[in-house]
């Protein structure tokens, strides 16, 4: 498998994911300054030219919700993905949706301070909150001890607001994003 990837990119993400699921990869270096990733030879792979993109064999996926989604069923060895016919697979496949459908938007919203409107198709960051908060019950990760990939896709996103400066202002969210962050495999900045 190939990587393509930047450390100043969400590939970072892709990369946790892989991590956690024990796979063998190669990182294929992007410079995007140099606008690699418009190049003809990287648009044939992902043709949106963003990162991540990952390639195994002839399969090329790009978007790291398709990724996680690809390699937590890949290997289930790791046990990072509910198991095709398991009664929380569906659960597993909105929360990984989630982080990019509502999460990433509304949280862009709100970092630049923007108005999150109906019309624009996804919530406002504090009704966000509510249902990841409501969604973590009292387990220490989204299916109680199981460690998942949206754990990850949805975690991620808050560490990435920390970056800004911005932090949720509530603890049960704030514990699990610093359970998240000291896993020896998490994504590095």
């Amino acid at each position: 498998m190939k990587l393509y990837f930047n450390p100043k990119s969400r590939a970072v993400i892709a990369k946790w994911m892989l991590d956690e699921c024990g796979a063998s990869y190669e990182l294929v270096p992007i410079d995007l300054e140099k606008k690699e990733q418009k190049s003809p030879g990287y648009l044939a792979i992902n043709p949106a030219g963003k990162l991540p993109a990952l390639v195994d064999g002839s399969t090329k996926i790009f978007e790291n919700a398709a990724i996680g989604l690809y390699v937590g069923d890949k290997f289930p060895q790791a046990k990072v993905a509910p198991p095709v016919g398991s009664p929380d697979r569906g659960r597993y496949l909105s929360l990984m949706v989630y982080s990019t459908s509502q999460l990433e938007p509304s949280m862009g919203d709100a970092l630049t301070k923007q108005p999150t409107t109906s019309a624009r198709g996804w919530t406002d960051f504090e009704t966000v909150k509510d249902v990841i908060e409501r969604e973590l019950g009292d387990g220490p990760y989204l299916f109680g001890e199981q460690f998942t990939l949206a754990d990850i896709m949805n975690g991620s996103m808050f560490l990435w607001a920390r970056l800004w400066g911005t932090r949720s202002e509530r603890p049960k969210l704030e514990a699990w994003l610093d359970r998240l962050a000291a896993r020896p495999k998490a994504m590095k900045f």
